[in-house]
């Protein structure tokens, strides 16, 4: 199919990545601005604890030191009684280590890094709640009142299930800010029906989203009061948004300039843009924050912990007849948490005819949850394919086939009631069960190794998007976007542009502009970005092409649908003679006397059907008996993309997922305390994945086109990091016969299975 295109469908390297390749690329922290001051922020060491005072004078006499700001020194939006509307700094009340209580201003670093370590702060220490199943009781300490989390704004974007299934009727323990309920059927008879039962016991660490560069944020005001913010960020004008309501200013008084991200994966959609814009207008100078990677553990928003109780029966051939399960998820010192979308992936990927599943959300003192790529989908696939590939072996069953046997399709309802659209999950297990590794997996048990598979979906999400295209005077086509490069997509739109001029990338420029300028698009993430702007961009490409064969036609005396574009010129079809450059063309558009109007394509889209990606995964393991330690040994990822416009970048995607996925399976989690403090605070403790760690990839594309996307075309971001730890958990049981069930799988765990 790529064949008959001009520029989709072919592997084209990524336009930004010879400045990031060279070190020429400008992040945010290498900015210089005169009058700049550095932020350090000063974070609690209590988990819990009354802030009864705050001493600024040791760190105000470091010479460098400009301010020590407080809650009361920041100048936020208030209420109708006075009160402050949003929290940036702890104000009287710290909820979890390293909760921000002060920041100190300077006109260095060092100054600043020092000042800080001056500033007394007088606590009364509070009672603490770590643990999941103490803080869900009704006589819990509480956490704290009314806190909201950045989640509950990011949820939507990144899936058009999220907020569903959520209980109001339900009188809730005080720290329990949210609950999900789905039922279908009589789950009891489908019980009585089964033929072999599993009940699982599943826990997930919270889990750190890995970026290299920290969150860094540089607000500078000008002499009009207005704010220009420079920062590393998955969405320009959700930041736009959030910095302009917990100011109190009109968004017109926000310029949020998105620069080059050195790492997401959903954890910088806002998190400290709004007290960085805060602290800049109150001394009125540059203000730059940008966070320690201590900072960054402490004062974070890593992936939530979880615990789920699941119980799955099945008819002798493999029918499920009932899922059963229970839920808690941890949103942190303020209410918000992926537990919605969790039930309902858990819920969704098969054919269940009778389900119950209760989930609670529940606040802990540890730092308040976000995203991290696909949010709640590796936690609740981890639990179903846990517990598929367990009932599968109790009763003897292939456990491909019994996935084939019961995996959901187009039509099926998922708990939420929402039916699946086209899906391409079936596609995904056929290809795999096809795939030599997997048809070779006796060879593998022989030696010694185990052989898992696990599938993982996501439902994608759907924002509105624009994208202008110009054409300059070089000839060539400007992409003006207002979406965030997070992942190679501006060279994905590039090709996208290129194939409606029947050319190839080099002839286009793609530009993400800033608030002021830029058309509107939602925030990156939630595999969504090709789906929703891509088509903007079609749009837009095909209307500057309407305009440029309309002058071309002009020129040439011909009729507009004899024109063909080839190779950089617009010709009469059947005469090569008889043609006009796109550079010609852009100066006919911009000369005085030519009668013509500049060329500006616009387009949109307003998609509101989904388009969800899913992935079947393949984990080969070997464990050291004496150790305990598990290598994943080869590993193949089949994933529906619906249509790869870039194979190359398309590629990419899913060997970042696939390594995330081992990075949760095996290596990374934060646990903590009962006093709250946890036991990683830097990379020396907690472990990312090393790249001899990941094995070589096998991917195996699929593609079953969507009906919205560009030429077909899905997400992919995030499907590929979801089945991998329970395709690992599942290898490790057909290597060594021992069912673990929390993550992250570390040598002791393995070693206390084996003996």
């Amino acid at each position: 199919m790529a064949s008959t295109y001009t520029a989709v469908g072919k592997r084209v390297k990524r336009l930004d990545s010879p400045p990031k390749l060279t070190g020429a690329e400008q992040f945010t922290g290498d900015l210089q601005i005169a009058g700049l001051l550095k932020a350090h922020i000063v974070g609690s060491e209590y988990a819990h604890a009354r802030i009864v005072s705050v001493n600024k004078d040791a760190a105000l006499a470091v010479p460098g030191v400009v301010a020590v700001l407080t809650e009361e020194d920041l100048p936020i939006a208030l209420d109708e009684s006075g009160n402050a509307t949003v929290q940036l700094l702890a104000g009287k009340e710290a909820l979890h280590i390293g909760h921000p209580v002060a920041l100190v201003l300077a006109t260095t670093a060092v100054a600043g890094q020092d000042a800080a370590e001056l500033v007394e702060i007088e606590y009364e220490s509070l009672p603490v709640v770590t643990d999941l199943d103490e803080s869900i009781k009704p006589d819990a300490p509480h956490v704290t009142e009314g806190r909201k989390g950045a989640f509950d704004d990011e949820a939507a974007m990144h899936n058009a299930d999220a907020g569903s299934g959520s209980s109001d009727e339900e009188a809730l323990p005080p720290n329990v800010s949210n609950s999900v309920s789905f039922d279908r059927g009589d789950v009891d008879k489908g019980f009585s029906e089964a033929a072999e039962t599993v009940e699982l016991e599943i826990a997930s660490q919270t889990v750190h989203q890995g970026y290299i560069e920290t969150q860094v944020a540089l607000a500078v005001p000008d002499w009009s009061d207005r704010l220009t913010i420079y920062t590393s960020t998955q969405g320009a004008f959700h930041g736009r948004q959030k910095v302009a309501t917990s100011l109190g200013i009109p968004i017109e008084d926000v310029n949020i300039v998105a620069m080059p991200v050195g790492g997401g994966f959903g954890g910088k959609f806002v998190l400290i843009e709004p007290l960085v814009a805060a602290a800049a207008k109150a001394v009125g100078r540059p203000v730059l924050l940008k966070y320690s990677r201590t900072d960054d553990f402490l004062a974070g928003n890593p992936a939530p912990e979880c615990k789920i109780r699941i119980k799955l029966g099945a008819r002798q051939d493999g029918t499920i007849t009932a899922l059963d399960s229970d839920m808690i998820f941890d949103s942190g010192s303020a209410s918000g948490s992926p537990l919605s979308i969790a039930a309902i992936l858990m819920g969704g990927y098969y054919k269940f005819p009778n389900l119950r599943i209760r989930g609670y959300e529940t606040q802990t003192h540890k730092p308040s949850s976000g995203s991290y790529r696909a949010p709640g989908a590796q936690q609740g696939t981890f639990a179903i394919e846990s517990a598929v590939d367990e009932l599968a072996r109790r009763l003897d069953l292939d456990p491909l086939e019994m996935r084939l046997l019961n995996c959901a399709e187009e039509g099926d309802e998922r708990p939420n009631g929402g039916p699946w659209p086209k899906i391409g999950l079936r596609q995904c297990l056929e290809a795999l069960r096809d795939h030599p590794v997997w048809a070779s997996r006796a060879s593998s048990k022989a030696n010694g190794r185990g052989v898992g598979i696990a599938v993982g979906g996501w439902p994608g999400g759907i924002e509105p998007a624009t994208a202008t295209c110009r054409l300059d005077s070089d000839g060539k086509l400007s992409v003006i976007l207002g979406s965030v490069d997070l992942n190679g997509t501006n060279t994905t739109f590039a090709q996208i542009a290129a194939e409606a001029l029947g050319t190839d990338t080099s002839s286009v420029r793609v530009k993400t502009a800033d608030t002021d300028s830029a058309p509107y698009a939602g925030g990156t993430g939630g595999s969504k970005i090709t789906y929703t702007v891509g088509p903007a961009v079609a749009k837009a490409a095909e209307d500057a092409v309407e305009q440029i064969k309309n002058i071309a036609a002009k020129h040439l005396e011909a009729s507009v649908e004899d024109l063909e574009l080839v190779e950089g010129s617009v010709r009469v079809r059947g005469v090569p003679g008889s043609a006009v450059t796109l550079k010609e063309i852009a100066g006919l558009s911009m000369s005085m006397s030519g009668g013509n109007q500049p060329i500006l394509g616009r387009g949109g889209s307003g998609i509101t059907q989904s388009a969800p990606g899913f992935a079947a995964h393949l984990a080969e393991v070997e464990i050291d008996d004496l150790t305990g330690e598990v290598q994943v040994t080869r590993y193949v990822a089949v994933q529906d993309v619906g249509f790869a416009i870039n194979p190359a970048s398309v590629e990419g995607q899913i060997h970042g997922g696939v390594a995330q996925g081992i990075g949760w399976a095996l290596y990374e989690g934060i646990g903590y305390a009962e006093d709250g403090q946890p036991d990683a605070a830097n990379l020396m403790d907690y472990a990312l994945p090393r790249s001899t760690m990941i094995p070589e990839i096998d991917v195996v594309l699929v593609e079953v086109g969507s009906d919205a996307g560009p030429y077909g075309a899905k997400g992919v971001g995030e499907p590929p990091a979801i089945p991998g730890p329970a395709a690992v958990a599942n290898a490790i049981r057909d290597a060594s016969g021992a069912r673990i069930t929390t993550l992250p799988i570390r040598p002791p765990q393995v070693l206390a299975h084996l003996n």
